[in-house]
C-alpha cells in the first residue's frame, strides 16, 4: 500500500512540475490521469519497491551531486589532453564488472560511465561492462570502483538491507 501512496504522489507531483496548471479542469483530468495509470499499474502487478521512485530519492540526489563533480573533473582531463601540445590520446577497451544488483543499479552504473567525458558503455552483459575510454591509464578496472560502488549503493542499498 505504501508503494501504491507514494506513485500516486509522485505522479502527481511530476505532472504539476510539467503542466503547471491550476484551473480546475485541468486538476479533474490530472486526478484522473494519474488515477488511471495507478489503476492500470496496479492491473498488471507493477506496484513494488523497484517502480516506486520515491525512496531512493535521497541517495540518488547525494550520488547525482557527486557523479557531477566526476562529470567536471573528467572535462576538464579530456580538454587538456584534446587541446594539450601533446594530444596523449591512447584509447583502450576494458571489461569491467559491477557490484549492482538490480537493472537500475546496472543501468545507472553503464549511464554514469557513458555520461562521464572520455568514456562510453559500449556493451553490457549480466554483471560485465564494456567501456571504451580515451585514456588507456584511465582504463583500468579500477578506476571505475568508486563510480561503481557509489552507482550499486545509491540504486540498490534498500535492496541489500533486505
Amino acid at each position: 500500500m505504501t508503494y501504491l501512496l507514494g506513485l500516486v504522489m509522485a505522479l502527481t507531483v511530476a505532472w504539476f512540475a510539467l503542466s503547471g496548471q491550476t484551473a480546475p479542469q485541468f486538476l479533474v483530468l490530472a486526478a484522473v490521469s494519474v488515477l488511471l495509470s495507478v489503476w492500470i499499474a496496479a492491473r498488471f502487478k507493477i506496484i513494488d519497491r523497484d517502480s516506486s521512485p520515491y525512496h531512493r530519492a535521497p541517495q540518488l540526489t547525494l550520488y547525482t551531486g557527486w557523479l557531477l563533480v566526476e562529470i567536471v573533473k573528467s572535462n576538464v582531463a579530456v580538454i587538456a589532453r584534446v587541446w594539450g601540445p601533446r594530444h596523449d590520446i591512447d584509447p583502450a577497451m576494458v571489461s569491467l564488472r559491477t557490484n549492482a544488483t538490480t537493472d537500475l543499479g546496472k543501468a545507472l552504473f553503464a549511464n554514469s560511465i557513458t555520461l562521464t567525458p572520455g568514456t562510453v558503455t559500449v556493451d553490457v552483459e549480466g554483471d560485465r561492462l564494456k567501456v571504451h575510454a580515451l585514456m588507456r591509464e584511465k582504463a583500468s578496472p579500477a578506476s571505475f570502483e568508486a563510480m561503481d560502488r557509489r552507482a550499486a549503493g545509491a540504486a540498490d542499498a534498500r535492496k541489500r538491507e533486505r
